[in-house]
């Protein structure tokens, strides 16, 4: 019999349909990483109100969710392969939140570098209680299931060390429990947004999204942001730095015609229009695939309840698990209700 597979716990909050950046960043890597491990796939609807607790946000949380199953199954994420669980609908991660609230001060809190950026990033004028604890939350969803490693990117490292420093210290306080998860860095590039002014991200409206119909994708390619110096398709354009070279890289599989437009672009010998063109073939290229596995999936409506209903069944076993060797190992009172 062959080793347990190592299991992994990430996931997503549902803001909203999934985009290529999303894809570039996360979607891709977690296609091979079903296949090497056992994966946990949380839909993290609880964190959406660390910063958007507003309640047309809030209402909104539940089609956002099934936006979000839905471009999970259309990229190939296989929930008979992995978990897709819901948090809020594991009562255990109140419960385990809770105690791991006593086992971490403020002053470390305040440590991890990107709650000042998120609260930034949200427009918040003071950092909430619960954005401060966002980490020991992320430290319940990776623990609940016993997750050993953690796929990040390098600048969220830090979320995973409080994880690591919260196990220590409960297996120190009360026996030995839970596993002390790894960060598995990968190489997650961030993918410009077609405005080429930042990160692609719905609040700035400059996405493409997995789910856009190739009218919407026309437009979007065509009124992409290219060379601002190049006022004139004979003048020499700069390809380094350039959204739709970096888009040519990262999607267009042709690596010769890719060449050569790059070539051709710093010489003034084409246009942004054939540049912009061929992007929009190899986009779509792309595209196709997962448009057509989505239309299948919702041909069928009550496939992402089904799914979702299934996985949170799944993780609850696990959380309830846990949750026994918790209080077992701290000697905690239960009323023999």
């Amino acid at each position: 019999m062959g080793a347990a597979r190592k299991r992994i716990l990430t996931g997503d909050r549902p803001t909203g349909r999934l985009h290529l950046g999303h894809y570039v960043g996360s979607l891709r890597n977690r296609l091979s990483l079903q296949d090497e491990y056992e994966c946990f796939f949380i839909i993290a609807d609880l964190h959406t109100l660390t910063t958007r607790p507003d309640k047309s946000h809030i209402s909104a949380v539940g089609e956002n969710v099934r936006e979000m199953l839905l471009d999970y199954l259309a990229v190939g994420i296989d929930p008979d392969r992995s978990v897709i669980f819901l948090q809020s609908g594991i009562p255990e991660t109140y419960e385990l939140n809770l105690i791991f609230e006593m086992l971490v001060s403020v002053p470390r809190l305040e440590r991890v570098p990107s709650l000042k950026e998120m609260a930034t990033t949200a427009s918040l004028e003071s950092m909430p209680l619960g954005l401060l604890g966002y980490p020991v939350l992320q430290a319940a969803d990776i623990l609940l299931p016993r997750a050993t490693l953690v796929p990040v990117g390098k600048d969220n490292e830090a979320h995973v060390e409080v994880t690591r420093e919260i196990a220590r210290r409960f297996n120190r306080l009360y026996g030995e429990v839970f596993p002390i998860p790894d960060a598995l860095i990968g190489d997650v590039p961030s993918l410009v947004g077609t405005d080429g002014k930042a990160q692609m991200s719905k609040s700035r409206n400059n996405t493409i999204d997995l789910a856009d119909d190739p009218a919407t994708v026309r437009t979007k390619v065509m009124g992409m942001f290219t060379d601002p110096a190049r006022v004139h398709a004979d003048i020499p354009g700069r390809v380094e730095g350039n959204p739709v070279f970096i888009y040519h890289e990262a999607f267009n599989p042709n690596l010769e015609q890719v060449e050569d437009l790059k070539q051709r672009y710093r010489e003034g010998k084409v246009g942004d229009v054939e540049v912009k063109q061929h992007l929009l073939e190899a986009l779509n290229e792309f595209l196709d695939p997962i448009r057509d596995r989505r239309a299948k999936f919702m041909r069928t409506p009550s496939i992402v309840e089904d799914i979702l209903i299934a996985g949170t069944k799944r993780m609850r076993d696990e959380a309830m698990e846990t949750m026994s060797l918790v209080r077992e190992a701290m000697g905690m009172y239960r009323l023999p209700l």
